[in-house]
């Protein structure tokens, strides 16, 4: 049984100057022929092989929201959702008003993520947003008329911000009364504006850390517990959707790019557009295997997927998925980062020390085996 289902919409307003999702400005016509094929991608999974009543349903990009609330009908009414199912779709501030929001919530999206990343109009502009700080405010105001679980990703270490900003930033967020914050250090990608930017030495970069831990210390105090390593949620207000990727579960995906994962093959689809339109269009397939897991590749995920949230992973659940003690496959590994107090292990749960979140990338990679 299929737990979770993303829908991939690879399309903006702008690409903004950080960004290397699989996402692109577009027309019109592009993207309605593309609404088109998601929809016979959709239709052609054969339902007896790939049964779903998924805990979650996401729609992400790119900027869903940048799609016609009529297209965003026939993509949602052509797949089977649960009552009872988490529905996100991922917005953009600047690319919804209050009619598209309500409209949004009649068509049974539960769950609003907005891509705030700041509110210094300055570095939004650096970052090339579409949107200010003043139009991040009033789509969180009118979006609380029509939804009572709306998350907003924050971003720091961004070029000229400063800690006052970060400060600043998480005061705003907290007083809005939402259920969820994200928060992302920005990451220099090959291929993107500020990628260029840093290889020719044009892009400076603050020190980060101290933001990391002003965030990562004021928002538990505010009420937003930390579940994972970038995400902070109000009590039973986690996202369904990414505790379910992060704890194993088997996901569908749809549209360009889009992965799928069965418990035992992980695939992806053709990333770039015109090429899915056309190969939907003529009856072929757009997926390609990526990755057969092999036990030991089950063994790494389960560890690092699991240690990636607040509760860690389950010693008992190691034993009897995979037959084998954690401790004689990782034993080396847990005792260096237990004296290192990097880890802790209570509860028949090993878990990262709020040190060892700091340190996760480092950590996880001792995992692979």
């Amino acid at each position: 049984m299929i737990d979770s289902i993303y829908v991939h919409i690879p399309f903006c307003a702008k690409k903004c100057n950080y960004c290397a999702f699989n996402s692109k400005v577009s027309n019109e016509e592009e993207i309605s022929a593309y609404v088109d094929a998601l929809i016979t991608e959709i239709k052609n999974i054969p339902y007896s092989l790939y049964p779903y009543s998924p805990i979650s349903l996401y729609f992400g990009g790119g900027t869903p929201t940048i799609l016609k609330i009529s297209q965003l009908e026939k993509i949602i009414s052509n797949l089977k959702i649960d009552s009872a199912a988490e529905i996100t779709i991922e917005a953009n501030p600047g690319t919804v008003d209050e009619n598209y929001l309500k409209n949004l919530r009649e068509l049974g999206f539960n769950r609003l993520s907005l891509g705030v990343q700041s509110f210094n109009d300055e570095i939004l502009k650096i970052l090339g947003r579409i949107h200010d700080s003043k139009t991040a405010l009033e789509t969180i105001q009118n979006a609380k008329k029509f939804f009572d679980n709306i998350s907003i990703d924050l971003m720091y270490g961004l070029p000229s911000q400063k800690l006052s900003d970060v400060q600043r930033a998480v005061e705003i967020a907290v007083a809005q009364d939402i259920q969820h914050i994200s928060i992302y250090g920005l990451e220099i990608e090959e291929g993107t504006n500020f990628g260029k930017l840093y290889a020719a030495g044009k892009l400076i970069l603050p020190d980060d850390e101290k933001m990391y831990d002003y965030i990562t210390e004021n928002l538990p105090r505010a009420g937003f517990q930390r579940y994972e390593i970038s995400n902070f949620a109000k009590k039973n207000f986690e996202s369904r959707h990414n505790l379910g990727y992060w704890t194993g579960a088997k996901y569908l995906g749809f549209g360009a790019g889009a992965h799928s994962y069965n418990g035992k093959i992980r695939t992806s689809n053709i990333r770039d557009v015109a090429t899915y339109i056309k190969k939907i269009r003529a009856g072929e397939s757009v997926s390609l295997v990526e990755e057969i897991i092999s036990p030991n590749a089950a063994m790494e995920e389960f560890c690092f997927l699991g240690l990636r949230t607040a509760k860690g992973l389950s010693v008992e659940t190691f034993s009897k998925k995979f037959g084998r003690n954690i401790f004689e496959v990782y034993g080396a590994v847990i005792d260096k980062y237990l004296k290192l107090e990097l880890l802790n292990f209570s509860d028949g749960r090993i878990f990262l020390t709020p040190r060892g979140m700091k340190l996760g990338n480092i950590i996880l990679a001792d995992f692979l085996l």
